[in-house]
This record gives structure tokens, sequence and C-alpha cells, in this order.
């Protein structure tokens, strides 16, 4: 199962970003990954972004792989989302942007 430096890596080099925007993913006490679509890069620099979007790292994992639709897992509690909704409705447009292996 891939690790937060390998999911990081894979969004990097699927440029899974939104242009001129950043977006924090908090997975709490397994980290963040930031992509920032003002400097198009992806990191796990812990930075401010226009919309943080927290859950488990597990059910990101869920997520990227098509196995829990974001939709369902916001109405569940499962995803937090504050700042730019917007940017957020965009969640599964940059997940669909990776593959993650079981």
């Amino acid at each position: 199962m891939a690790d937060l430096n390998e999911v990081t890596q894979i969004m990097s080099a699927n440029n899974a970003f939104v242009p001129g925007k950043r977006i924090k993913f908090d997975f709490g006490g397994d980290g963040v990954i930031l992509l920032d679509g003002v400097a198009e890069v992806v990191t796990t620099e812990d930075a401010d972004a226009d919309t943080v979007i927290k859950m488990s790292f597990d059910n990101f994992k869920k997520m990227a792989k098509g196995e829990l639709n974001a939709a369902g897992a916001f109405m569940m509690g499962k995803i937090k989302i504050s700042g730019d909704m917007g940017l957020a409705m965009q969640l599964q447009s940059v997940t669909s942007k990776i593959k993650l292996g079981g």
C-alpha cells in the first residue's frame, strides 16, 4: 500500500493540482499533501491553502482507488472541508489523475 511520500510523488508526476489554487489534504497524524497550483508542484509542506480537506489517509487512498465516493464520504462526515468549496468540488477530478494500486 502506498505511503504519503509515494502518493505525493504519484500526484506530482500526474500534475494533480488546480492551476492557480492551493488545496491541502490534511491527514492528521499521517501528514499533509499540498497541491500547489500556484507553484505547480505537489509537496508535503504544511502551508496555507485556499481549501483544506481533512480526512483520514486510508479514506483518501480508497477515494483514489475509486472505492469511496467523495460526495458520499462528505455526507457521512468522513471528509471535512474549509475554505473555497468550489475547489473542493473539483476533488474528484484531482483524485482521478492518480492511480493507486492495492
